[in-house]
């Protein structure tokens, strides 16, 4: 499936698993996401992004927000490779808190993620954080991922290496 930034705001299938998977917090040493079991609207996208940098003027076209954190941080795909599609995007997190960043490359690393223990939270705030595999995301990956399994840490690394200025790039909308 070939999703543009223009296209309607289904999720992937990959994403639509997500959604109806377990996700054990275990007290701070889990996962903290909470999947969409669809994509916030433009709307809300938008008036989510104006929120956050405090800048009227931006609307939300380059995002899919399809999931959450406990403090409402919120993890999107990122429209940062004009023209390809949405599974090829990155996956990116911009917290309660201000803090922001690339999380995996595309959506199939996310999965990779996902299944080493880490949430798009875990990936931005603790890069030493220690892998804790989860079987059924590790299930849901081997399903659906067309890249190939590596650490959480790797394919963050990477995806940063990518987009270097992420962060600073959103720190510059900010008013």
């Amino acid at each position: 499936m070939n999703q543009t930034a223009a296209d309607d705001r289904s999720l992937p299938p990959a994403l639509a698993d997500v959604a109806r998977a377990e996700f054990d917090y275990a007290d701070g040493e889990g996962i903290d996401f909470e999947p969409y079991d669809a994509f916030d609207s433009a709307e809300e996208t938008t008036d989510w992004l104006r929120q956050w940098t405090g800048n009227p003027e931006l609307d939300g076209d380059a995002y899919r927000v399809f999931g959450q954190d406990g403090t409402g941080g919120l993890a999107a795909f990122w429209y940062g490779r004009p023209g390809r599609p949405l599974v090829e995007q990155p996956v990116v997190f911009m917290g309660s808190e201000g803090e922001c960043g690339v999380v995996a490359g595309n959506l199939f690393d996310f999965l990779w993620v996902l299944a080493d223990g880490c949430g798009p939270l875990e990936a931005v705030l603790y890069e030493d954080r220690e892998p804790r595999p989860d079987a059924a995301l590790t299930a849901l990956a081997e399903r659906h991922a067309t890249t190939p399994r590596r650490p959480a840490r790797d394919i963050i690394a990477e995806a940063r290496a990518e987009f270097p200025t992420f962060a600073e790039d959103i720190d510059g909308l900010c008013r």
